[in-house]
């Protein structure tokens, strides 16, 4: 049921068998385009490299059609891709992966195994983005304050913290304005119902009157 399309050990492949891949990396591809937007942020930009990724891969699979010296040059250029690139988030690299393992799929000719993979992964993206499974606590925040470099910073806020939060962890801190200043990023987690202007209030009578930012964490990136 899940033969390649391309005859084994062939070292040719048919115009017809390429064209019917090529239809299907296409459709495949903007399948997978149509889950990130479903399920992520997304830009254009991106959407079309989803789309048009499945099919470059597939060429190259047809070209290199067995060949271990070819398949270890076109893994060096990968390679070279991947480190020229700009890091992403972790659902538009996994979704980079989902474009590249579907166009392996095609490019060797599965073309029903490829359309199978498509459908449950997409399924599977769309469920798990789409219910509290794996949700962060609501009330989880991520908290910077900027301290002058004569305070000590590792107790100042202990008592308005203990007031305002259920828990904090102190995660970095660095000094900027050539040294004269701490930005300290805390991860917290806020009672439940608080006034939050109150909350920032009594931190900047703590500070100095300095920067208070507070945010909730950023989808797919640490701190």
């Amino acid at each position: 049921m899940l033969t390649s399309l391309f005859r084994e050990g062939s070292s040719s492949v048919e115009l017809t068998s390429i064209l019917i891949c090529t239809l299907t990396s296409i459709l495949l591809g903007f399948v997978i385009a149509l889950t990130h937007k479903k399920t992520s942020h997304y830009n254009k930009d991106f959407l079309i490299t989803l789309t048009v990724l499945p099919i470059l891969v597939q060429v190259v699979m047809i070209m290199v059609n067995g060949n271990l010296g070819t398949s270890v040059a076109i893994a060096g250029a990968f390679s070279l891709i991947r480190f020229r690139s700009v890091p992403g988030t972790s659902k538009e690299i996994l979704s980079v992966f989902f474009a590249m393992s579907i166009g392996i799929a095609t490019g060797m000719g599965h073309i029903l195994f490829a359309a199978i993979i498509t459908i449950i992964t997409s399924f599977v993206i769309y469920i798990l983005s789409n219910t509290k499974l794996f949700f962060k606590n609501s009330q989880e925040k991520i908290l910077k304050i900027a301290v002058p470099e004569n305070l000590d910073y590792t107790t100042m806020f202990n008592e308005v913290f203990e007031k305002f939060t259920k828990n904090y962890v102190l995660e970095q801190a660095k000094t900027t304005n050539m040294g004269s200043l701490f930005d300290l990023s805390y991860r917290i987690i806020l009672k439940d119902a608080i006034n939050e202007k109150e909350f920032i209030d009594e931190l900047r009578i703590r500070n100095g009157n300095l920067k208070v930012v507070l945010s909730h964490p950023i989808e797919g990136n640490d701190m």
